[in-house]
């Protein structure tokens, strides 16, 4: 109702304390099953970070060049946010969602002004994030390692040495 009302800072002030909810609830249950995780926590965290973007644009009535260029630098922080979630804590579901998030924002970038430059890197982020998912994700491709392979005469040794 505040987005419909057109009151932008009431609604940026509670999406910033829902994003600090919805980051401690990550912190503290990010290793429950994925079909739990997935509509409980990370999906609702990626939209909670998107919808900042959104509304904080919609709240100073971005339209001017400066707020262009603004944003051209602020939607390299979707990039960082999700990396920093698929190297910390491996979770390619923040990934794959924020990467889709990122491409609808490219197709409306691109459907709103065409000669820009947030839409080419909206795509160029939602890659990013969409190839970093699928190598934390699929652990058959060969660029992720499990945990060492020992031979089986190393594992019969003794730990001491008899000296």
């Amino acid at each position: 109702m505040l987005w419909v009302r057109s009151r932008f800072w009431l609604a940026e002030l509670l999406l910033i304390v829902n994003f600090f909810n919805l980051s401690l609830l990550y912190f503290r249950h990010s290793a429950y099953p994925r079909f739990i995780h997935i509509p409980v926590v990370s999906g609702p965290l990626a939209w909670t970070f998107i919808a900042i973007y959104w509304d904080g644009a919609a709240m100073v009535n971005a339209h001017s060049l400066a707020a262009r260029i603004l944003a051209n630098i602020a939607i390299w922080g979707i990039l960082v946010y999700g990396a920093f979630y698929l190297v910390v804590f491996k979770d390619y579901t923040m990934g794959i969602e924020l990467s889709i998030l990122t491409a609808a924002l490219g197709v409306g970038q691109f459907l709103t002004k065409t000669i820009a430059f947030q839409w080419i890197f909206a795509f160029t982020i939602m890659a990013a994030l969409f190839v970093l998912s699928l190598i934390i994700a699929l652990p058959g491709l060969g660029l992720r390692r499990e945990g060492a392979v020992v031979s089986e005469d190393r594992e019969r040794q003794p730990l001491l040495d008899d000296q």
